[in-house]
């Protein structure tokens, strides 16, 4: 066999998922063809990171330039100045690290030498001033400073390090990083770059990243090319450094770094390795690394042509900083991250902000975060594991932002984006998607984010044209007291509740009859009725409330009881479902609200809602209110610990019912509200859904549900009037319920009030060019008289504090 055809063996089977053993690898040292190298690469980079590639908003703080190395190509590292500090002190370190807040940085990256303290008396003198014994001492001190105060993730260069050292840092840093830079001893010797650095040894840098895998820190490492080493001994490098990953699973990145020669250093004439040798370098680190590692380059050292590298099977840039420059290559600014995402766009690939700690590694924080930092990085991550963009939260008054830049792509026929316009063909289609086609939905990003959501408003305007429906109602919250302790409410009180935001409180039977009443008064069409689990309550407790409500007001539609209040009356009585569903229809139940669905995942439940219904028994109550002919929405609540896979098994568990059953009337997307949420709280949920995840999740659901559900549901008080323009013009069509009462999103920290009136709903709606239709619960016109009444006399209360003092009542009854 000869060389050529090896070599393109070795790369078909990269192309199909084989990675080249070590042997294999190193016969690439003498493949020069580099468009199969880097096609290869592409092909596997496009298989594992899809049309993302990341960068981290960082700042740099360089808090020493003293080192006891002596590289002769670096001008980072000096030797003490007369007049200059060794160290930052405290407070210049915390005022970079506020710029870089401000300036929107989510990263701290302490720079610094190796262990300057043994060489410089000067470094020694100004450890003891500041009351530390060694340099890793004050920057373990910094890094907790910065975090503590600013809340950005401390990521730590500090060199060479023990493993004890290690130990010690980890909890004050998301991720390390340490370049391994060469296996190549020569390079040791004197004349070479690194004589006369000890820290430069192979040997000892490989002991560091392997005591960072065995301490289950996530790590950054790499090769510098150009600096003397040939291409066997990179790919020496990689094989080592692959080792240590095989072995530890902590590496999460490699960077490919290219020697740029500096004036006033010995190697300020060296030549430094062209374009095609970058690419070459790119392109092997990725074949040998396939999908667990993901492969940087610095931008403001790859020259004119970013794209060439994006090609070779780069998937990140690693940290630019908005903030500080390049303390290492001070001389190469940074691009302007709308530039990296204009060049990046280039390559067909949509710029993704990541933090300190790649995605992988984020969603596994359990196991790679240490528990000081975990609920920091938890808070700023996305359900894929990125970078949380932007401050909004759900049930904030701050306006739902308009998301995702905008940036032409080329190369519109990426393998990932070809797949997501199938989806979108099939959606639009009607048909039914699995559940990759969801999940590639679900993780659009800039230009796909608005080709998925404009996808969906063609899906909405040709199911129910320009109309948006609402429906006059009010809630009717009975109870507060729940046995369940679920992770994600902070709604439910009692002696098991982990967060009292207000009193407990019981209403009884003739309250819930007034407020029913007083429903009617006002115009509603509707009142829906849950509670929390009240441990003395059975199944008869909810026929008295069917009873009272339908006594005070025959004609009103009763939306009431969630599966869960289903399930446990059913179970408290005796009964099956169907028996005890039968009974609530004849006592005057109309239909249900698909409420506790949360995530229809038990993966999921099991983490947020334990001792609450399976996925299995949710759908067999909503199914069974189906088939004895009561209608019900349909829920999902996201934004907390899922990921775009749960979300879509979610939605394709309700498309499968819908098709068997027809009941559900639609579909309402409910974005988690975090700010008094026990998990929240306890560090082990995010910050909710991004605007983004927000606004995807209405349009995905309408092109997932599409035509099976015809109806998705907008929520106001999670969204605010803003983001529900936003839904309203990514496949939503209904503007929920004007609610008159609304506490359980409040409890948890929402702020976007308890009532909007029909006339303000209907403003909102006009203003974006659209017809308002108030409707009844089941999709009807809502009847004449109830519309009259609801202009004429929602927004009066004298009526209803007449009513309310006639009876006895105050609003102190809840």
């Amino acid at each position: 066999m000869n060389r050529p055809t090896a070599f393109a063996l070795i790369l078909d089977r990269a192309r199909n998922g084989v990675t080249p053993s070590a042997e294999e690898a190193r016969t690439l040292a003498a493949c020069d063809d580099l468009a199969a190298l880097t096609a290869t690469a592409a092909s596997i980079r496009d298989r594992a990171f899809g049309d993302a590639v990341s960068h981290s908003r960082k700042v740099f703080i360089p808090l020493t330039k003293l080192c006891r190395n002596v590289c002769h190509y670096c001008t980072f590292a000096a030797p003490p100045q007369p007049g200059e500090s060794a160290f930052l002190s405290p407070d210049e370190v915390l005022a970079i690290a506020q710029a870089g807040r401000k300036a929107g940085c989510k990263e701290a990256l302490f720079t610094l030498g190796d262990k300057p303290e043994l060489r410089y008396g000067a470094a020694r003198d100004a450890l003891a001033a500041l009351g530390y014994g060694s340099t890793l001492a004050y920057l373990e001190a910094m890094a907790r400073l910065v975090f503590e105060k600013t809340g950005l993730l401390p990521h730590l260069n500090p060199g060479v390090m023990e493993p004890e050292d290690i130990r010690k840092l980890r909890p004050v840093s998301a991720s390390m990083g340490l370049m391994l830079e060469t296996v190549s001893e020569q390079l040791m010797e004197r004349g070479a770059p690194h004589f006369g650095s000890p820290d430069k040894h192979p040997a000892a840098r490989l002991a560091t990243i392997a005591a960072a895998g065995e301490a289950a820190v996530p790590f950054t490492s790499g090769i510098l090319i150009g600096i003397g080493e040939t291409r066997a001994e990179r790919i020496e490098s990689l094989l080592a450094l692959r080792e240590l990953n095989d072995r530890w699973g902590h590496i999460q990145e490699i960077i490919v770094q290219n020697f740029r020669a500096k004036p006033d250093t010995r190697m300020a004439s060296a030549p430094e390795p062209d374009a095609a040798d970058h690419r070459w370098t790119i392109a092997v680190a990725r074949i040998l690394f396939a999908k667990d590692v993901s492969i940087q380059a610095p931008p403001n050292l790859g020259g004119d042509d970013l794209p060439a590298l994006i090609d070779a099977g780069l998937d990140d840039w690693g940290g630019v900083s908005p903030v500080t420059v390049d303390h290492v290559n001070p001389e190469a600014p940074w691009p302007h991250l709308d530039t990296l995402a204009e060049q990046t766009a280039k390559a067909g690939k949509v710029l993704v902000e990541r933090l300190a700690v790649h995605p992988r590694f984020a969603i596994e924080a359990e196991r790679w975060i240490d528990p000081a930092l975990r609920a920091g990085v938890i808070r700023m991550t996305d359900g894929d594991g990125y970078g949380r963009s932007g401050d909004w939260s759900p049930g904030l008054t701050q306006p739902l932002p308009r998301t995702e830049p905008r940036h032409p792509l080329a190369h519109r026929r990426t393998p990932a984006r070809a797949a997501l316009q199938r989806a979108i063909a099939r959606a639009e289609d009607g048909l039914p998607l699995d559940e990759g086609e969801v999940v590639a939905l679900l993780r659009a990003r800039g230009e796909d984010f608005w080709r998925v959501c404009e996808a969906a408003d063609r899906v909405r305007k040709a199911v129910s044209g320009d109309t948006v429906a609402y429906v006059v109602t009010r809630n009717i919250t009975y109870t507060n007291i729940c046995s369940y302790r679920c992770q994600f409410c902070a709604f439910s009180k009692g002696k098991l509740s982990e967060n009292l935001r207000g009193r407990p409180y019981d209403l009884p039977l003739d309250e819930i009859a007034l407020r029913a009443r007083e429903a009617w008064l006002r115009g509603a069409t509707e009142v829906c009725i849950q509670g929390g689990i009240h441990p003395s309550y059975d199944g008869n407790h909810y026929l008295r409330i069917l009873d009272a409500v339908t006594s005070a007001v025959p004609d009103i539609h009763v939306h009431a009881f969630s599966p869960l209040e289903i399930w446990q009356g059913a179970r408290s009585l005796g009964l099956g479902l169907r028996d005890f569903l039968m009974r609530l229809r004849e006592a005057g139940l109309s239909s249900l609200p698909g409420t506790a669905a949360e995530i229809l995942d038990d993966e999921i439940r099991r983490i947020i809602c334990p001792d609450k219904l399976t996925t299995d028994q949710w759908l067999e109550v909503v199914g069974t209110a189906h088939e004895v002919g009561l209608r019900s929405t349909a829920t999902i609540m996201f934004g907390h610990v899922e990921q775009p896979t749960h979300l879509a098994r979610h939605l394709l568990r309700v498309r499968r019912l819908q098709e068997r059953t027809g009941g559900f009337t639609e579909f309402v997307p409910l974005p988690f509200v975090p700010m008094e949420a026990p998990m929240y709280l306890k560090g082990r949920a995010r910050a909710g859904a991004s605007a983004r995840e927000a606004i995807l999740m209405h349009a995905v659901a309408r092109l997932a549900l599409n035509p099976v559900i015809p109806n998705i549901q907008a929520s106001w008080v999670k969204l605010g009037e803003e983001g529900v323009r936003l839904c309203l013009e990514s496949g939503a069509n209904d503007f929920g319920g004007t609610l008159m009462d609304e506490s359980i999103s409040r409890a948890a920290g929402a702020s976007n009030g308890q009532d909007m009136p029909p006339d303000r709903m209907e403003e909102t709606i006009r203003a974006m060019g659209r017809t308002p239709r108030q409707r009844t619960t089941l999709y009807g016109d809502a009847p004449e008289a109830r519309r009259l009444t609801a202009r004429q006399v929602y927004g009066i209360s004298e009526a209803w504090q007449i009513l309310r003092r006639s009876n006895g009542h105050g609003e102190d009854a809840r």
